[in-house]
């Protein structure tokens, strides 16, 4: 199954549209299947006394979230003129709406799949709202417990909610190695019986690739069109190099994990005679002679008796004179 890869541009467009449009070109270039924005407003996101985090401390100057949070806000009208970009370049338009009217507005120019971020799934009329448009849904789950997801996932449902998928996540930007937690993974699979993915935070691209081989059908990582630019997610963001080695590494994975049969491939059966052997003639052999330990041996090339028949070969009478080295015929 292919996974459905999606780039989080978030907020690293700055609040300007041109570079959003740059951020859609570049997640087209690296060949994901979508593209991922935030749909916001300051004013109905976060009080002006609401504090900002550690990591977002070190990458922006603002004094709180508030004035962060303004400053990489994109007008109403450009989520369509996004949307419609998105459709030009043949690549998925999505984006996480932090508020009621942003869900409204989402809705209104067409969104098919709704992406919840971590930091909603506690709100109760958030999720109903969602639940009732009876839309596919990604819901990530960063600093949640079993029993919170459990919660968002019974809401869910009970409104209307049926295709879901629950991403593992870690939100802290970047995330340490130690807290990833993948195998939570597959604790989610597990406990709930839904469709998994991961959405990532860490440097590099080990761990979204990993997350693929553990079996997560979704990946979204943040990505950016340069790392050195100010803003709270530039820093543990992928360059667009780098975000095309990811879905490069995530395409060859898929390929690599296979059908689960255990079988010969189409590549390897031609190396078969060359790599396995056969029973030889360890000397001269005469005819009459009894094959024994001592006249026996067992050599490459594999076209000859296969050496698992050698309790059946020993004792028996050679029917012809053998050369040293020559393949044993019965």
């Amino acid at each position: 199954m292919k996974t459905f890869i999606i780039a989080e541009a978030g907020v690293n467009h700055n609040g300007s549209i041109e570079l959003a449009k740059k951020l859609i070109d570049k997640a087209h270039w690296a060949g994901v299947d979508a593209v991922k924005f935030q749909t916001f407003t300051a004013d109905k996101l976060t009080s002006k006394s609401a504090k900002k985090a550690d990591y977002q401390n070190k990458t922006t100057s603002e004094k709180s979230q508030y004035e962060m949070l303004k400053k990489l806000e994109l007008k109403t009208k450009d989520f369509e003129i996004l949307k419609n970009y998105c459709s030009q370049k043949g690549i998925k338009f999505m984006s996480s709406p932090f508020d009621l009217d942003s869900i409204d507005l989402l809705n209104k120019i067409g969104l098919d799949i709704w992406k919840i971020p971590s930091g909603e799934i506690t709100n109760y009329p958030y999720l109903k709202k969602i639940a009732e448009l009876k839309h596919e849904i990604i819901m990530s789950t960063g600093m949640a417990n079993l029993s919170e997801i459990e919660k968002a996932l019974d809401l869910l449902k009970v409104n209307g909610a049926e295709d879901i998928t629950v991403l593992h996540c870690n939100t802290e930007y970047p995330t340490p190695m130690k807290d990833v937690n993948l195998k939570a993974m597959l604790t989610i699979k597990e406990a709930f019986k839904v469709d998994i993915g991961y959405s990532d935070h860490t440097k590099g691209i080990e761990v979204p690739t990993a997350a693929v081989a553990l079996g997560a059908e979704v990946i979204e990582k943040h990505f950016t069109l340069d790392n050195s630019m100010e803003g709270p997610d530039h820093r543990a963001s992928l360059e667009p190099e780098e975000l095309k080695h990811m879905v490069d590494a995530i395409r060859n994975i898929e390929n690599a994990l296979g059908d689960g049969i255990k079988k010969p491939s189409k590549s390897e059966s031609k190396n078969k005679d060359i790599a396995r052997k056969s029973i030889v003639a360890a000397k001269d052999i005469k005819k009459g002679e009894l094959f024994t330990e001592d006249n026996l041996t067992i050599k490459r090339p594999g076209d000859g008796i296969n050496p698992m028949q050698w309790p059946n070969i020993l004792g028996k009478k050679a029917k012809r004179e053998f050369s040293f080295d020559e393949l044993i015929e019965l």
